[in-house]
């Protein structure tokens, strides 16, 4: 397989635009990345589009011709990626994929959710339909309730607390507050964390991620061909996809996602790197929780250890080891089908020594974890400086 690198990236600001449509925002990110990796929309070979529920969300079905067309980009493969909110994750990943088999030279990955246009009841029944409708979903779970679950375990077996759950909103929220991209740019305490209007106990407000619209685009290339396109390459040293059961109840323990744990084995093993080397993650912060299970999961520290490790400040800008600077899906927002490939384009920044404010001390290898639904697919990137 050949190396693979990124050469453009680009990107929208996430948050509530009435103003915006779902092509409109795919359409800026797509442009700002084609011309961040100097190249037409003419010499691209595909376009793969992460996208979760466009057509519930908005009515537009064909989404990736429809997208691709508007960019500029007709003749060649456009297509549509869903895999709940790792949709444009898995849209990377088989990017990645079909450039090291050599299929395509270039490729388009753009990432994109158009949420605000439907009432909060409503949004609530589009993201359930990633989960077990037959089901959960049909006993009335919600994500925020089934997280909540996942919450309650960790406290049960761990002893993790709420005010480990706090830590996480208060350090995603400093982050984003400093981030020009971002939804909610707004500093909380502890106290504010902790008295949050309940959502599903433990969970309240301020340990949920943001209902938002926005877009995110990737460009990937042959690594003997990035000099091409940019003089900062980012090479993929490590990427893969696995999936699990969707409901909660078939697995063996709540308090782990057996998906993100095979896929960072894997994406570790072709990096030829272990967890320790790992100097930042952008990891999927949907709930407080799923950073503190990350945490774990990704093997930066042991079972169990996700909250202390957190409260302690080891995932701070200035800690061992950072996670979230962009201020994750907690802050920095959640277009659902746009996570995946944001999180590529922050570590991407972070790699070129672009982040601005939000730019970290150690920046040569990162990694991004980005998961769908409650654990049924993962997708896990290491980025590391060509």
């Amino acid at each position: 397989m050949k190396p693979v690198a990124v050469v453009g990236a680009g990107k929208t600001q996430f948050g509530a635009f009435p103003d915006r449509d779902l092509c409109s925002l795919a359409v800026e990110a797509g442009r700002k990345c084609l011309e961040d990796g100097h190249i037409k929309p003419s010499q691209v070979d595909a376009f793969f589009l992460g996208n979760f529920a466009g057509p519930s969300f908005t009515g537009q079905n064909h989404l990736a011709p429809y997208v691709g067309a508007a960019l500029g980009i007709t003749g060649v493969p456009a297509t549509r990626f869903e895999a709940a909110c790792a949709s444009s994750g898995s849209a990377f990943f088989h990017a990645v994929m079909s450039v090291a088999a050599g299929i395509y030279d270039l490729v388009l990955v753009v990432g994109v959710e158009k949420m605000t246009c439907q009432t909060t009841p409503r949004v609530a029944e589009i993201l359930a339909s990633a989960g077990d409708l037959s089901g959960e979903v049909k006993a009335g779970a919600t994500f925020p309730a089934l997280f909540a679950m996942i919450a309650r375990r960790h406290m049960h077996q761990y002893g993790t607390r709420r005010e480990d759950l706090a830590a996480v909103a208060v350090k995603n929220h400093a982050n984003g507050a400093k981030n020009p991209y971002a939804h909610m740019r707004k500093v909380i305490t502890i106290e504010q964390a902790l008295a949050g209007k309940p959502v599903a106990d433990p969970l309240t407000v301020c340990d949920c991620s943001l209902v938002s619209d926005g877009a995110a685009a990737v460009l990937i290339a042959p690594l003997e061909r990035a000099s091409e396109f940019t003089s900062k390459p980012v090479v993929v040293a490590g990427i893969a996809q696995t999936s699990d059961r969707l409901p909660l109840a078939e697995k063996q323990d709540i308090t782990t996602f057996p998906a993100v744990r095979k896929a960072a084995q894997k994406a570790y093993k072709m990096a030829g790197v272990g967890p320790e080397e790992v100097e930042f993650a952008e990891v999927h912060d949907c709930f407080t929780i799923a950073e503190i299970v990350a945490l774990e999961d990704l093997g930066f520290v042991k079972v169990g250890e996700g909250g202390p490790y957190t409260s302690d400040g080891c995932t701070l800008p200035t800690g061992p080891k950072p996670v979230n600077a962009s201020g994750g899906l907690k802050a920095k927002g959640h277009p659902v089908g746009a996570t995946g490939v944001a999180q590529i384009c922050d570590v991407v920044a972070q790699i070129r020594g672009e982040a601005g404010e939000l730019q970290l001390a150690r920046h040569s290898l990162g990694l991004a974890q980005n998961l769908g639904g409650s654990g049924a697919t993962a997708v896990v990137t290491l980025l590391r400086a060509a």
